[in-house]
C-alpha cells in the first residue's frame, strides 16, 4: 500500500514511526520543513530559555534505517481524490491512501489589523522572530526619548489565557525579575507590564477551577496583569484597544487565543467543521471519502464522550496515530476498531516551581513544585532525541541555578518579513528580521 502522510507533527511522525519497517507499507511523509518541532515549547525559546535547535528534530534522522519511509520537504497546493494524487511544490505524487496531518494555525478570526500586527508563535521561526522582538525591544528602550515610546517599549500583551498564553506570560515574567534588570541596568524595570488577556472568565478554562484559579494567582504573584472577560477589538501597533472601550500602548502583542486547522486546497467544503476542521469518521476516515484520512488537530471526530470534538492536543493526535496503524495492520476482512481518546490529564507550567496539573483517574490536582516536577519531566520523555533531552535538561538546571539564560542573542539581517510568502500571500512586516532555526 502506497501512503502519503502529508505533516510531520506529532500525529504525521507518530503514524510513520508505527509503520517504519512494516511489511506491506511504502510510506512518503511530506513536511514544509526537514525537521520535527516540539510545539509545546515554542514560548521557550521565545523568552530565550532554550535553543531553536533544542526542540527540532531532523525528520530524516528518524528514519535512519529504514526501508519504506520516505521524507520528502514540499508543501501540498491541491488534493485531487478523483485521481489519488496530491499536488506538491514537487509536483504530482500519486496514494492509495492518503493521511492529513497537518496541525493547525493561528486563528485571528479574520481580524485584518491584528493579523498585519500581531506576533504568532506556531513555528520554531516565528518563535525566534519574537524571541528577537522581544530583545531589540530593549535594547531600542535604552535610547527611548519620549515617556509614550518607552511605554510602547516596555508593555508587552498576551492574548489567549489557554496554556500557551499562561506559560509565555509566566516566562516573561520571570525574564522581567531575574535576568532583564542585570542586562540592562540603565532601565528601570519596575515599569515593565505584562497584560494576560482571555476572554472567558477564567484562564486555563479548558481545566479544573482549581487549576484556574491557581495559575492566576501565580501569575498575579510574578507581576502579571491578567485581565478576564477582556477581548481585543482592534491593534495598529501601537495601541491596543479592548472591547470595553480602554486602549493600552505597546509594541508588542502576541497572540495565542486561537487556532484554525490547516486544510489543503481539494476538501470538500461541507466537510469543515467548526475551528477549520475537517469531519472524519471514527476510523479517522474523511466522510464520504474512501482513502483519505486525517489526525490530530484537523481532524473533527464526534463521539458519544466528545460530541464536539477530541481536544486538539498533541496526545490526542498520537493517539489517533497510533490507532489507525493498528487497523492498517489488521488482516483483510478484518473489521476495524473505533477510535475513543483517552484522557490522561492536563498540565500548565507558570515559572519557577511553580504549575498546576489535572489527572482524570483518580480525579486529582495538585500544584506548585510537584506539579512543576512533573511538567519538566512528561515534557523530557515526549521530546524526540536523546542529545536534545540532554540539552533541554541541561538549560533547564542551568536557569535554575543560576536564575539566568544564556541564548539572548540578536542574529544578523537575512531577509525582511514582508518578503516571506505564506498561503500565497506577502505576510506583513512586524519590523522584525527573519532568522535562522539553526
Amino acid at each position: 500500500m502506497k501512503i502519503i502522510i502529508v505533516g510531520g507533527g506529532f500525529g504525521g511522525l507518530k503514524l510513520a514511526r508505527s509503520l517504519n519497517n512494516k511489511a506491506g507499507f511504502e510510506i512518503t511523509l511530506i513536511d514544509r520543513f526537514n525537521y520535527h518541532q516540539f510545539q509545546p515549547l515554542f514560548y521557550q525559546v521565545a523568552t530565550a530559555g532554550l535553543d531553536a535547535s533544542n526542540i527540532s528534530f531532523p525528520l530524516r534522522k528518524a528514519f535512519h534505517n529504514s526501508k519504506n519511509v520516505h521524507i520528502r520537504i514540499g508543501e501540498v497546493t491541491e488534493i485531487v481524490a478523483s485521481k489519488n494524487l496530491i499536488r506538491t511544490s514537487l509536483g504530482d505524487m500519486d496514494y492509495d491512501m492518503l493521511v492529513l496531518a497537518t496541525g493547525a494555525d493561528t486563528n485571528f478570526f479574520n481580524n485584518a489589523s491584528l493579523k498585519e500586527n500581531a506576533f504568532p508563535m506556531k513555528s520554531t521561526v516565528e518563535a525566534l522572530q519574537l524571541r528577537h522582538r522581544l530583545i531589540q525591544n530593549f535594547e531600542d528602550a535604552l535610547l527611548a526619548k519620549t515617556e509614550a515610546e518607552m511605554e510602547k517599549l516596555l508593555t508587552l500583551v498576551v492574548v489567549g489565557g489557554g496554556p500557551t498564553g499562561v506559560e509565555l506570560s509566566g516566562a516573561l515574567a520571570e525574564m522581567k525579575r531575574y535576568v532583564l534588570p542585570k542586562d540592562y541596568p540603565e532601565i528601570d524595570f519596575s515599569r515593565m507590564k505584562i497584560y494576560l488577556l482571555e476572554g472567558l472568565d477564567q484562564t486555563l478554562a479548558a481545566m479544573s477551577d482549581r487549576s484556574s484559579e491557581q495559575s492566576q494567582r501565580y501569575l498575579e504573584k510574578l507581576g502579571v496583569k491578567v485581565l478576564t472577560k477582556t477581548m481585543v477589538k482592534d491593534y495598529d501597533g501601537e495601541l491596543v484597544v479592548l472591547d470595553n472601550g480602554s486602549t493600552i500602548r505597546s509594541g508588542t502583542v502576541i497572540w495565542a487565543a486561537g487556532i484554525k486547522g490547516n486544510v489543503p486546497p481539494g476538501i470538500d467544503k461541507e466537510l469543515i467543521a467548526r475551528g477549520n476542521r475537517i469531519r472524519v469518521d471514527r476510523t479517522n476516515r474523511v466522510i464520504g471519502s474512501p482513502n483519505i484520512y486525517a489526525l490530530g488537530d484537523i481532524a473533527y471526530m464526534e463521539t458519544p464522550k466528545y460530541p464536539n470534538g477530541h481536544p486538539q492536543v498533541a496526545s490526542g493526535a498520537i493517539q489517533q496515530a497510533k490507532h489507525l496503524a493498528k487497523n492498517l495492520q489488521r488482516r483483510p476482512g478484518q473489521p476495524w476498531e473505533e477510535f475513543e481518546y483517552y484522557d490522561k490529564g492536563s498540565m500548565a507550567t507558570v515559572g519557577r516551581n511553580l504549575a498546576v496539573v489535572d489527572l482524570p483517574r483518580p480525579k486529582l490536582h495538585f500544584g506548585g513544585f510537584l506539579a512543576w516536577m512533573v511538567w519538566m519531566g512528561l515534557h523530557l520523555v515526549l521530546i524526540l532525541g536523546v542529545k536534545n533531552r540532554i540539552f533541554v535538561f541541561l538549560n533547564w538546571l542551568y536557569n535554575y541555578i543560576t536564575y539566568d539564560q544564556s541564548l539572548r542573542l540578536i542574529f544578523p539581517a537575512f531577509n525582511r518579513v514582508k518578503a516571506e510568502k505564506k498561503d500565497g500571500q506577502k505576510v506583513p512586516d512586524r519590523g522584525v528580521e527573519k532568522v535562522s532555526v539553526g
